[in-house]
């Protein structure tokens, strides 16, 4: 069935993907479910450490036959790789290493990006849980051209998604990866011709936000209550969580209302 499958898509660009997490998961799954040809993914194995709460990227890719590499990091190396795949497009949905412009540069169809937001605004890492933190109603998932420079090329497609007041980070992930399959269904026949619109972003929009460790965790009494319960739902589970210390004990908040 697989040889058969691949027969079929043998006309259409040869796709390489990197991807992880529930995003990468929904959109890898909606690219073979719309017939890409996708030859080679690039995963990372899961981290013993970490709570895995989202769908498998490796287990989707072997189910359909597909070369899985989960190579601890993107060299120029791997640009002759696909050279010699003869890969014509490159997606990158929710992979966690910076991919080298030596690897950008070889397919002729370009290499495009799923981010967590409505970008400009919240470049960088832990998009969501930004978001939710910082009480915004919506967010959105982007697909944009790919650069050296992370989350700043031009923009093909956005789909926003709301944050209700209750949503915690989990919830709004969730909504993330379905916006960002919907933005594949409309968009993957364009790109593949190589037709598809672009637009530049507006810098004087864009915001930026940097990673967070559990340590970040830690709850400031000074705040208001609206904001503990923001950051409350922001990293409740399956994240790290927020917490606080009393006689000397570390205890973790998993749910919060703002009272008055």
């Amino acid at each position: 069935m697989t040889r058969a499958k691949n027969m079929m898509n043998a006309e259409r660009p040869v796709t390489a993907v990197f991807a992880y997490s529930e995003v990468g998961y929904a959109c890898l799954d909606e690219l073979l479910k719309l017939g890409s040809n996708v030859v080679v993914v690039f995963t990372h194995e899961d981290a013993p450490e970490e709570k895995i709460w989202f769908k498998s990227v490796k287990e989707l890719s072997a189910s359909h036959g597909i070369s899985v590499r989960t190579d601890c990091s993107i060299t120029p190396d791997t640009a002759f790789l696909l050279r010699e795949m003869g890969v014509d497009l490159i997606f990158s949905f929710y992979y966690r290493a910076m991919i080298p412009g030596a690897v950008l540069q070889v397919p002729r169809l370009g290499a495009y990006n799923m981010h967590g937001s409505l970008l400009p605004k919240y470049r960088g890492r832990a998009c969501v849980n930004w978001a939710v933190l910082r009480g915004e109603t919506e967010t959105g998932s982007t697909l944009h051209v790919m650069t050296e420079r992370a989350d700043q090329g031009d923009i093909v497609d956005r789909e926003k998604v709301p944050i209700l007041h209750e949503d915690t980070s989990l919830d709004v992930f969730l909504k993330i990866a379905s916006a960002s399959r919907l933005i594949i269904s409309r968009s993957l026949s364009a790109i593949e011709a190589g037709n598809a619109e672009r637009f530049p972003q507006d810098e004087t929009q864009a915001t930026k936000f940097g990673r967070r460790t559990p340590a970040d965790g830690l709850i400031d009494w000074n705040k208001s209550a609206e904001e503990v319960r923001n950051m409350v739902r922001a990293l409740t589970r399956p994240f790290p969580g927020a917490f606080t210390y009393a006689e000397g004990k570390k205890i973790y908040i998993w749910r919060a209302r703002a009272v008055g």
